[in-house]
C-alpha cells in the first residue's frame, strides 16, 4: 500500500523519536564517535521538520509514477539530497543548537548516515515484522480503521 501523506508524517515522526533519539543518545554520550553534546538531538528535530516539508515533494512525485509507490532507491536519494541540504542549512545560515555541527561536519554526516541507516532498515524490515497492518493503513498509526475480527 501506498504510504498517505499523513502516514508519511506520522511514520517518520514515530521513527525518528524512538530510532533517531537513540542513536543519537549513543552519539550524546560519546558511545558513538567521539564529540559527547545535544547538537545530535537537534539534528533529529531539524531532520524531522524539514523531513516534514520534503514529504509533501514526495508525496506530490509519487503521484506521478504508475504505481504511486517511492521505490528504495529513490528513498536512497532522497536522503543525499536531504543531508546535504540540511548540512548547507546548518553550515551557511546556521540552526539553532547545530554550531558544534557547522563547525564538524563530518561529525553532522556520521550521524546523518547512521540515523538515516537505522530509520531505513527499520522502515524495510522491522516495521513490516512487528507491524504487518503499518503498511496497509497507508503508513498511519493513528486514525480511523474498520475494526478485524
Amino acid at each position: 500500500m501506498t504510504p498517505t501523506l499523513i502516514g508519511r508524517w506520522q511514520t517518520r515522526t514515530f521513527l525518528l523519536t524512538t530510532i533517531g533519539i537513540f542513536i543519537s543518545f549513543l552519539f550524546s554520550q560519546g558511545y558513538i564517535g567521539h564529540a559527547p553534546g545535544t547538537v545530535y538531538f537537534w539534528v533529529v528535530l531539524y531532520v524531522w521538520g524539514f523531513g516534514v516539508v520534503w514529504d509533501i515533494l514526495y508525496h506530490r512525485l509519487q503521484q506521478y509514477l504508475w504505481d504511486h509507490d517511492w521505490p528504495g532507491v529513490f528513498q536512497f536519494a532522497a536522503a543525499i539530497v536531504e543531508g546535504l541540504f540540511l548540512a548547507g542549512v546548518i553550515r551557511w545560515i546556521g540552526l539553532p543548537g547545530t554550531a558544534d555541527a557547522a563547525q564538524h561536519l563530518d561529525r553532522f554526516f556520521w550521524h546523518y548516515s547512521l540515523v538515516w541507516l537505522a530509520i531505513y532498515i527499520s522502515s524495510w524490515v522491522l516495521m513490516r515484522l512487528l507491524f504487518p497492518r503499518w503498511r496497509f493503513r497507508g503508513g498511519e498509526w493513528v486514525g480511523r480503521w474498520a475494526r478485524t475480527p
